[in-house]
């Protein structure tokens, strides 16, 4: 049996709007077929001051039996005083809410990377100098 000829490789920051379809539809049709439906809905969980106006908040997705916390932030003038406590513990009663195995998320050494171990997040991963200089970790927590 004769190999197929190379496929053309082509580097670009611009791909057509079909060329990025063709690229997700064809990774998502092996991910189904494997597994399933692996992305899921993304839930947003906001902390708003007496004015209304957001002060801390989390991105997560909800997929795979796991919930993945993209983003957590609080506001600066509002930081070590419980307010990522809060935030993360609503994040964890969501996941169980949705019936989730466990939290994951990634965090850099310039963020807060000692703050989820102490809610009992352990480092599955880590690569230095990602960006340079830094570390980035990957965590999660199954309950």
């Amino acid at each position: 049996m004769t190999a197929p000829p190379p496929l053309a490789l082509e580097v670009t920051a611009t791909p057509s709007r079909d060329d990025r379809k063709a690229v997700g539809r064809g990774l998502g049709a092996y991910n189904r077929a494997a597994y399933g439906r692996l992305r899921g809905k993304a839930r947003w969980i906001l902390a708003r001051d007496a004015a209304g106006t957001v002060q801390a908040g989390a991105k997560c997705e909800v997929a795979s039996g796991w919930l993945y916390l993209d983003w957590l932030w609080v506001a600066e003038g509002l930081r070590r005083q419980g307010q990522g406590t809060r935030l993360l513990a609503a994040v964890e009663d969501l996941a169980r809410e949705q019936g989730c195995q466990g939290v994951h998320l990634h965090t850099w050494s310039f963020q807060a990377p000692d703050f989820y171990p102490r809610h009992g997040y352990a480092v599955m991963g880590r690569v230095e100098d990602m960006p340079p200089g830094a570390v980035r970790y990957w965590l999660a927590k199954r309950f």
